[in-house]
């Protein structure tokens, strides 16, 4: 299938699937009139890659879930390696998360501590 049908069925744009593509994430033949050509896999994997991405992970660790993003239907074939990498995103997060909290209490004790008006 061509790019704007693996798009269509996937619900990823045509920019980011060739994001994918030029990040060794998602793999393509050309055919004979150089367009991309994608296999029916391809469905699965773009929509797996596109479901981390939304999960917050870069793409360093998209990357590094490669052996997981081989069965993307199926259980990760390195369990232990999505757990490291989860938990590691998932640590900052949970810094980020803080930090925001913090810096929304400081600007809330501010704004507290200014006389009423109307801005």
């Amino acid at each position: 299938m061509r790019i704007g049908e693996l798009a269509e069925r996937t619900g990823v744009s045509r920019r980011m699937l060739r994001y994918y593509e030029q990040n060794g994430l998602l793999h393509s033949e050309r055919g004979s009139n150089g367009w991309r050509e994608f296999s029916d896999e391809a469905v699965a994997r773009a929509r797996h890659v596109a479901e981390l991405f939304a999960s917050g992970l870069t793409i360093e660790a998209v990357r590094e879930l490669g052996p997981c993003l081989e069965q993307p239907d199926g259980p990760c074939s390195d369990p232990g390696l999505a757990v490291r990498t989860y938990r590691a995103r998932l640590a900052v997060v949970e810094e980020r998360l803080t930090r925001l909290q913090n810096q929304r209490d400081e600007l809330a004790r501010r704004l507290a501590s200014l006389p009423e008006h109307e801005s």
